[in-house]
């Protein structure tokens, strides 16, 4: 026999799965990533490179951490949630000087 042993949560290909479905802990982790990735895309701005660049980096770098298994966890995220990525692309868009999409 193989005994299956129940856990609180764990993380599968990025995503992190809790025992009731709730997706905060995927979230925050998101959120902490993109906001550590943010700095770069200031920096980019401080050096005042192209606003083209700057959309390429948000796109590859910021925007593939918030879209990364979204077809997962958006669905049943709290409106709380999803404030808080949105907040991230708005600030981007501060940044760059130009709507992106994801909002």
């Amino acid at each position: 026999f193989t005994t299956v042993t129940s856990v609180e949560s764990f993380e599968f290909l990025g995503t992190i799965i809790s025992k009731d479905l709730e997706w905060e802990d995927t979230i925050d982790t998101t959120v902490k990533k993109a906001q550590q990735r943010m700095y770069f895309l200031w920096q980019l701005r401080k050096h005042n490179l192209p606003q083209a660049t700057m959309v390429q980096f948000y796109t590859a770098i910021v925007e593939s951490v918030l879209t990364f298994s979204t077809m997962v966890w958006f669905g049943p995220a709290t409106k709380h949630d999803t404030r808080r990525l949105r907040r991230i692309v708005r600030s981007a868009e501060k940044v760059i000087v130009r709507n992106l999409p994801l909002h």
